[in-house]
């Protein structure tokens, strides 16, 4: 019988590429004995197969799925579409590359009206009860429904079915193509869909929900950084929809939880051999790890990161060199300072990727096709939205109001080296549209005008990293453009 469906419990051994990356977490951080929630898998392979099948389950699947969801109900206690504990889920997106934020997810599935009022008696808080309730319609509208509208199916079993196929339909989206197009990932065969038991940020007082670099993803630093927000669920850090706390707040009002983390960590880094991008939920005062994978980084990150791992013998020198991107190579040769001598219009958290000049435009089909016709653009949002990627890809900066450095926003223009402000506050818009700006994506400030910018210089980190590099490069090299940067007094020759 063909297998449709696999255990991530740790027992045994997948690759990226047969279940990506994000069930390949799930399971390896199990087999490390790490606080994560239940789940399965159905595999990447699973994609195409739905596809072919006229996007429809087929009903061997569908028998594995809820023999699945009966080994989910016994580890958690409670039970899938029926009182008085209700189980409830998330269905996420998974390729065997990183693509943050390009595909779909579903939390808190498996309510209806009646649920709500178990949900609410058993846990004696109506108000958490309906706000999950209301958290689930609108994301299943949006997401599954396609109709901000639309109501979810009062059938629990029903909202799965339908939630795993708009996962998978979610893999031709336009910005997942768009995204697999900037980044050579065509030859990615789809993405799997994750099914796991929810946790709670938004539970209580006591609960929270936050993302952790191992290391700084803006610097290179080897200090552990992120993003945390109370009583809230995953999406709103990685979307942006609100300003995040840092993780040094969560160290002050959760001790213990903050060195479990740091523990945690240091752990993933180690499997991972480079910088650990970590997802994490408090449900209660009850730390839960959900996802664990190398992090997107600047330019400027790369480098240092890449030379940290070479000094500390986790790689070597050709290793090294091999992480730095052809995006990472093209930044870096380009200017990064500027003149701040001109006024500040705004400023926020920048994401440590340069500085670029435009015209400010708030509107995505404005913003591309004022870009396509020639005109440097900066596209300033609210908050961006994987609709929103094939827009910025065409900008030369981003400048959000809301998110923090692990916002939606960041992650994309940090592994571009796209300048990036996030966190501006209220009013960024108003303030900055069809204006001429300055983004500099390392202060965190936007300048009036077009700034006056200087040119790049080989830091300690960057001199090292050049320096495993064997000079003259043969022509065409992806590491050329770094050519001008190569001096007797930068390299130590």
């Amino acid at each position: 019988m063909t297998t449709h469906v696999q255990y991530l419990d740790g027992t045994v051994k997948f690759t990226r590429a047969e279940v990506g990356g994000k069930a390949y977490s799930i399971n390896e951080m199990r087999r490390l004995g790490m606080p994560v929630p239940p789940a399965f898998v159905l595999p990447t392979a699973e994609c195409a197969v739905y596809r072919e099948a006229g996007d429809r389950i087929s009903e061997d699947a569908w028998d594995q799925i809820t023999g699945a969801i009966a080994g989910l109900e016994a580890a958690t206690g409670r039970t899938f579409g029926a009182g008085p504990s209700p189980l409830l889920l998330s269905v996420r997106s998974g390729a065997a590359e990183s693509m943050p934020g390009m595909m779909d997810t579903v939390l808190n599935l498996g309510l209806n009206e009646e649920l709500v009022d178990a949900l609410a008696s058993g846990s004696g808080d109506e108000e958490w009860a309906q706000d999950t309730w209301h958290r689930f319609v609108e994301s299943y509208a949006i997401i599954v429904a396609g109709d901000a509208t639309a109501r979810p199916p009062q059938d629990p079993w029903e909202q799965l079915r339908a939630a795993i196929g708009a996962v998978f339909l979610s893999w031709e989206s336009p910005r997942a193509v768009a995204y697999r197009s900037r980044h050579g990932l065509d030859g990615l065969s789809g993405t799997a869909v994750t099914v796991q038991a929810m946790v709670f940020g938004n539970r209580d007082s006591e609960s929270g929900t936050g993302v952790l670099f191992s290391r700084n993803p803006s610097t290179g630093e080897a200090q552990m950084t992120g993003d945390w927000l109370a009583r809230a669920q995953g999406e709103e850090v990685v979307s942006g929809s609100r300003t995040p706390e840092t993780l040094d707040s969560f160290a002050t009002s959760h001790p213990e939880l903050h060195r479990e983390l740091e523990r945690i960590a240091a752990l993933v880094e180690h499997e991972l051999h480079d910088m650990a991008d970590i997802e994490f939920t408090v449900e209660s005062g009850r730390l839960y790890v959900l996802q664990s994978r190398v992090g997107k980084r600047s330019p400027t990150a790369a480098v240092h990161i890449a030379v940290d791992l070479v000094r500390e013998g986790v790689i070597d020198q050709d290793e090294a060199v091999r992480r730095l991107s052809d995006e990472h190579v093209a930044r870096l040769a380009e200017t990064n300072s500027a003149d701040t001598s001109a006024p500040v219009l705004a400023r926020g958290a920048g994401i440590g990727t340069g500085v670029a000049s435009g015209v400010a435009v708030t509107d995505v089909d404005e913003a591309e096709d004022r870009a396509m016709a020639g005109e440097d653009v900066v596209l300033v949002r609210g908050m961006t939205a994987p609709d929103d990627v094939p827009a910025m890809f065409e900008s030369v900066a981003v400048v959000t109001e809301t998110g923090g450095p692990t916002s939606h926003a960041a992650l994309v223009c940090r592994e571009i080296g796209l300048p990036c402000v996030v966190g501006c506050g209220a009013g960024t818009i108003a303030a900055l549209v069809g204006k001429q700006i300055t983004v500099d994506g390392t202060s965190g400030l936007i300048y009036e005008g077009a700034a006056d910018i200087g040119t790049v210089s080989a830091d300690a980190h960057l001199a090292e990293f050049l320096a495993y590099v064997d000079w003259p490069l043969p022509e065409g090299h992806t590491l050329a453009p770094l050519a001008h940067l190569v001096t007797t007094r930068e390299v130590g020759r």
